[in-house]
C-alpha cells in the first residue's frame, strides 16, 4: 500500500529508519471496524451475529458446502427468534412459500430465477440467500448492455498469455467459474439486459455443470454447492427476452409487491431505518405518518385507484417501487436533518414523490396535476402534503 494512498490506514513515519511511533496498517483493523467504516457492508458482513447464532444452533441437515440447513436460511430471510432467544431480523417481509421455494431450489441442481417489476427487492434476496449459504455474496455478474461474455465464463491476463501462452495461471476466472471452483452461490443481475448470445453461454454451465476451456484442451466441473440465482425483469427499456433453452434452466420464483399498505409500510420503514443509521441520520419526529403518505401515494398511482377504491386516478409511466418510497424517505430525512428544524415535514418527501412520479415530463405532469388536485385537495389531514405538493405542480 503506497503512502498517501486514499484507503490507506498506516502513520507513516518521517524517517524511512524511525520506528519510534506505531504504524497502523490494514492487518491491524478488526473486521467489525472495517465493517463499520464501509458505506454499505455485504450481507455476511452486517448480519455476521446473526449468521453465527443461526449456524451454532442450526441442528438440521445441510446440503454440502452449505453454512446453514435451508430452513436456518429461511428462517434467516423471513426473521424468527431462536431457543436462546436471538433476534432474527426479516430482511425479506413477503410470502413465506416463495421463500421456502427459492431456497429448496438451490438445494437441488435448478439455478434459481427471481423475476419480478423493478423494485420488489430481487437484488436484495439474491445477496442474502448467497449470504446465508456460502457466506459470500459477492461472486456477482452486473448484467448490462455492454456484458461481454468474459464476464460469465473467463478472460485472459495478456501480459501473461502473450509472454508465456494460455495457461491457468494467465487465465481470470469470472465470478461465475470461481463459484465452480468454490463450490459457492454465483448471483447474476439483471439477466435480461445482457445480449442474448453472453445469455446464453450461461447454459452448458447449468445443464452439464462444467465451463470447457479449449485454449487449454480442458475443463472446470462445478463442485457440489455451486449454484446460481438470476434476477430479472420485463418491465423496464433494453430488455432482452431469455431463450427458451435457458429459461429451462431456471426455477423461477416471481417476488410481487407488497400485498398491503401496511405491508409497504413497514418494509419501508425497516429498509430507512437502516439506512440512516448507516449514513449517520437522527430519527426524526414524524416519520412514520410522512413514510405512510409516500407508501399511499405510491400505491394509488401504482394501482390506478384510491385505497378506498372510490376513486379511479390515472397511472403515471413509472414504477413507483418499494425501493423508490425508500429512497425518497431518506432523501426527506437527510433535508429534514441538514436544512429542516429536525422534523420530517410533507415538504421534506412531497419533492421526492414529484421526481419519481413525473419521468416523462408532459404524460405525468398531467396526471400527477390531477391527483393533486382531485385527491389529495380533498383528504383529510392531508393538507400540508397538498400545498407542498400544489407548490411544486406551479
Amino acid at each position: 500500500m503506497l503512502p498517501g494512498h486514499p484507503t490507506a490506514r498506516a502513520l507513516v513515519c518521517a524517517g524511512a529508519g524511525d520506528s519510534k511511533e506505531p504504524v497502523v496498517t490494514d492487518s491491524d483493523v478488526t473486521d467489525s471496524e472495517k465493517t463499520a467504516e464501509v458505506l454499505r457492508a455485504h450481507a455476511e458482513d452486517a448480519f455476521a451475529g446473526e449468521l453465527a447464532a443461526l449456524a451454532a444452533q442450526d441442528e438440521r441437515p445441510r446440503p454440502e458446502r452449505w453454512r446453514l440447513s435451508p430452513w436456518a436460511v429461511a428462517t434467516y430471510l423471513l426473521g424468527g427468534e431462536l431457543p436462546d432467544g436471538t433476534v432474527i431480523t426479516p430482511k425479506y417481509v413477503g410470502p413465506r412459500r416463495l421463500v421456502e421455494v427459492a431456497v429448496t431450489t438451490l438445494a437441488t441442481d435448478r439455478a434459481l430465477l427471481l423475476l419480478g417489476v423493478p423494485g420488489t427487492a430481487k437484488t436484495w434476496v439474491s445477496e442474502h440467500l448467497a449470504a446465508a449459504i456460502s457466506g459470500d455474496s459477492t461472486l456477482l455478474v452486473q448484467g448490462t448492455a455492454g456484458t461481454p461474455e468474459e464476464a460469465v465464463r473467463y478472460g485472459w491476463n495478456y501480459a501473461q498469455l502473450l509472454a508465456n501462452g494460455p495457461s491457468r495461471d494467465a487465465l481470470v476466472p469470472s465470478p461465475v467459474l470461481r463459484a465452480m471452483a468454490d463450490g459457492k452461490i454465483a448471483r447474476v443481475e439483471e439477466l435480461t439486459r445482457i445480449p442474448a448470445d453472453v445469455q446464453d453461454s450461461l447454459i452448458t454451465i447449468l445443464s452439464e455443470k462444467t465451463l470447457p476451456i479449449p485454449e487449454l484442451g480442458g475443463e472446470t466441473q462445478a463442485v457440489r454447492g455451486f449454484n446460481l440465482i438470476a434476477t430479472a425483469n420485463d418491465r423496464d427499456r433494453g430488455v432482452n427476452e431469455l431463450s427458451s433453452a435457458l429459461r429451462r434452466r431456471f426455477n423461477t420464483v416471481v417476488l410481487p409487491l407488497p400485498a398491503t399498505l401496511d405491508e409497504e409500510v413497514e418494509i419501508v420503514a425497516r429498509r430507512v431505518g437502516q439506512l440512516g443509521r448507516a449514513l449517520d441520520l437522527p430519527e426524526l419526529p414524524g416519520g412514520a405518518q410522512e413514510i405512510r403518505r409516500v407508501v399511499t401515494v405510491f400505491r394509488e398511482l401504482r394501482d390506478g385507484v384510491t385505497t378506498d377504491g372510490r376513486t379511479k386516478v390515472k397511472t403515471p409511466t413509472g414504477t413507483l417501487s418499494t425501493a423508490e418510497a425508500i429512497s425518497v424517505v431518506t432523501n426527506g430525512l437527510a433535508l429534514a436533518a441538514h436544512f429542516g428544524d429536525g422534523v420530517l415535514r410533507a415538504g421534506d418527501v412531497a419533492t421526492g414523490v414529484l421526481g419519481a412520479v413525473v419521468r416523462d415530463p408532459v404524460a405525468d405532469q398531467v396526471v400527477w396535476r390531477e391527483y393533486v388536485e382531485g385527491v389529495l385537495r380533498e383528504r383529510d389531514g392531508w393538507k400540508d402534503f397538498y400545498r407542498a405538493a400544489r407548490e411544486l405542480s406551479n
